[in-house]
């Protein structure tokens, strides 16, 4: 593929964009620790990859051709996230000797950030359009859409990772109970506005 490093660029850009999956990383780093935060980023990458494999198959055209499919993973999504949303907006604040680096399991982590990404139908939207601008025709489609979605999974992976060591540097700052009850209610807020803006959108 002649546009590889052309797609890599493209990528990384939309990676960078905030969005619940970034929120997450940062909520994640800040309130739970790197490490906790690692877990969550290996399950959104595993989504990516997941939902750029489901937009590659019959699946991917049923959900971008049926309003009906589409909306219903749209309206599950969007529940999601607004439950996250409010979850967080009422988690109490916690002091410094007990900032929540102890509340929730690796697990529990990992499928929140799976789950977070893997309910958005506009990604399949997305992986369908961008991908055919990168494929080229006259060579085998399977090594190319490999090379395509395990690149982006990726690159999930390194910029999700750099996403929460920089935040890790802000926790002593937000250590303190009020920090903490700021940082659960601006989380939580976050995740509720993009919640709603889900279940309000179109394809």
């Amino acid at each position: 593929m002649e546009n590889y490093l052309i797609y890599v660029g493209v990528a990384i850009a939309t990676i960078l964009l905030p969005g619940p999956a970034v929120m997450l990383t940062l909520n994640n780093s800040i309130q739970r620790g790197i490490l906790k935060s690692l877990a969550g980023i290996l399950g959104i990458a595993l989504a990516i990859l997941l939902v750029a494999i489901i937009s590659a198959t019959s699946l991917g055209i049923v959900l971008a051709s049926s309003a009906i499919a589409f909306n219903i993973i749209k309206i599950v999504g969007a529940a999601y996230l607004i439950y996250l949303g409010i979850k967080m907006f009422r988690s109490e604040a916690t002091n410094n000797d007990l900032f929540k680096e102890q509340e929730g399991s690796f697990f529990k982590c990992f499928m929140e950030g799976f789950l977070v990404s893997v309910s958005n139908p506009k990604a399949v939207i997305f992986f369908m359009s961008i991908f055919p601008q990168f494929i080229d025709l006259t060579q085998e489609y399977t090594p190319q859409f490999i090379l395509l979605a395990v690149t982006f999974s990726f690159l999930v992976i390194v910029i999700h990772t750099i996403y929460a060591v920089s935040a890790s540097f802000a926790k002593s700052k937000l250590s303190s109970q009020k920090g903490s009850s700021l940082l659960n209610k601006i989380s939580g807020g976050v995740f509720v506005s993009f919640g709603v803006g889900l279940a309000a959108s179109s394809k």
